[in-house]
């Protein structure tokens, strides 16, 4: 099974960037732009939202969530992110910095959604990178760059 794969450097500390990943405020500021729903705690599970949708584009199991790894299960969403896992694995970096390790995992095959995914995380990883700097975060729709319509 394929997998989409991304290392990114922060200048920021591991905690910081855990806070961004592992909480919903922290996912809506990187990631989707407005208000998840549910708890980001081992075991529950949350709704991303994009733009005015009502209804959300995906929810996630939080499987793990320590300092340096958190695990999340897609259950619901496009066909081919359910049951696929996420996981960013955070190292710390020489002054103070974090290496992000990405993994979306367990695609059924390649192909160009994947890609168009594969592309859109790399933009909100950088998201993550730059909000967790400078607080200049670019979430959606601003960080999107493969758009669907």
């Amino acid at each position: 099974m394929p997998d989409i794969l991304h290392r990114i450097s922060i200048d920021a500390p591991p905690k910081r960037v855990h806070d961004l990943i592992a909480s919903t405020d922290g996912i809506a500021r990187w990631w989707t732009g407005r208000p998840l729903t549910g708890e980001h705690t081992t075991g529950s599970s949350f709704s991303v939202y994009f733009g005015d949708a009502e209804q959300p584009a995906a929810v996630m199991q939080v499987l793990t969530d320590t300092p340096d790894q958190v695990v999340w299960r897609v259950t619901d969403g496009p066909d081919t992110w359910i049951d696929t896992g996420i996981t960013f694995t955070l190292r710390p970096r020489g002054h103070g910095g974090t290496t992000l390790l990405f993994t979306h995992a367990g695609w059924q095959q390649a192909g160009e959604f994947m890609s168009g995914c594969s592309t859109n995380w790399g933009a909100y990883l950088a998201s993550l990178k730059t909000g967790a700097e400078s607080e200049a975060f670019a979430a959606y729709p601003a960080g999107e760059i493969s758009r669907w319509d």
